[in-house]
């Protein structure tokens, strides 16, 4: 089995779409007028949700009309996100069919299919042409994929010159060893943490220009004490990352918050501009 079936498996679940529709009909959701702000608690599956997708748009400049492509968008809140707010066409990609079927069912539910659709691919062999998109994302999607070099070099040949690039991976910040199961991985075999001058350095080669850099470690910590808080003093909420993770996402989730708060790793941002192939 390759690595990327391995990922692949690692996400999928025959029961997802069931999962998060008897999730939302719990939390009393009109199931017949779903909105984005509906689905924010499930489907913003990444350390610092809703609030880190809204920052990340803004990052990128995004305006009406652009077309941007959200890689590894699994259940496509990112996108949905993208296609509401600034009225820009998104197109998600990702390897796992269930996470795809998922997105183009709820998106058709929040009434945006018009504005983004999703396909099952690679990122490391893109099914679009050259200079198709104005920006593109890749949020904690890295750690998951040994050939980075490879990978922003498929970036690159996607995007036209001048097109912005975010990136919003957990990076490692030292050389201690992760406890797993996390929540991109069960197993080290298929996670691939690296640091930010790694991440630097590879997308310099692939014919990017650094913008911005921002460790976004401790505003993570301080929404996760307000969580905390929010949990202790009114319970679970009914819509959260354990939908989509399943019965290991206690664990998952407590590994990847030990490991943020004892500086092991930090989720950094990265925005990026696409200079002219061949400079």
């Amino acid at each position: 089995m390759t690595i990327e079936q391995q990922v692949a498996r690692h996400y999928g679940s025959k029961d997802l779409e069931a999962n998060i529709l008897a999730a939302l009909a719990a939390a009393g959701k009109d199931m017949a007028h779903l909105s984005i702000d509906d689905l924010a608690g499930l489907d913003e599956f990444h350390l610092g949700w809703r609030e880190q997708t809204a920052r990340l748009a803004s990052d990128l400049g995004l305006s009406a009309g652009q077309h941007v492509l959200d890689i590894g968008c699994g259940i496509g809140g990112p996108a949905r996100y993208f296609a509401a707010r600034h009225q820009c066409r998104v197109t998600g990609l990702d390897l796992t069919p269930e996470f795809v079927a998922a997105a183009r069912m709820l998106t058709e539910r929040c009434d945006l299919a018009g504005k983004a659709s999703f396909e099952v691919g690679s990122a490391l062999a893109m099914p679009f042409a050259a200079g198709g998109f104005d920006a593109a994302c890749l949020i904690h999607v890295g750690m998951n994929i040994a050939d980075k070099p490879a990978l922003f070099a498929e970036v690159r040949r996607i995007l036209r010159p001048g097109g912005r690039f975010a990136v919003y991976d957990v990076m490692a910040m030292g050389d201690a060893d992760l406890t797993y199961p996390m929540p991109w991985s069960a197993l080290p075999a298929t996670s691939f943490v690296a640091k930010p001058a790694a991440y630097r350095q590879w997308l310099e080669n692939a014919g990017f220009v650094l913008e911005v850099e921002h460790n976004r470690r401790d505003s993570v910590l301080e929404q996760v004490k307000i969580m905390r808080a929010r949990a202790a003093a009114e319970g679970p909420p009914p819509l959260g990352l354990h939908v989509i993770m399943g019965p290991q996402a206690k664990i998952r989730l407590q590994n990847v918050m030990a490991a943020l708060e004892q500086g092991h790793i930090a989720p950094v941002e990265m925005i990026l501009r696409a200079a002219e192939i061949g400079r």
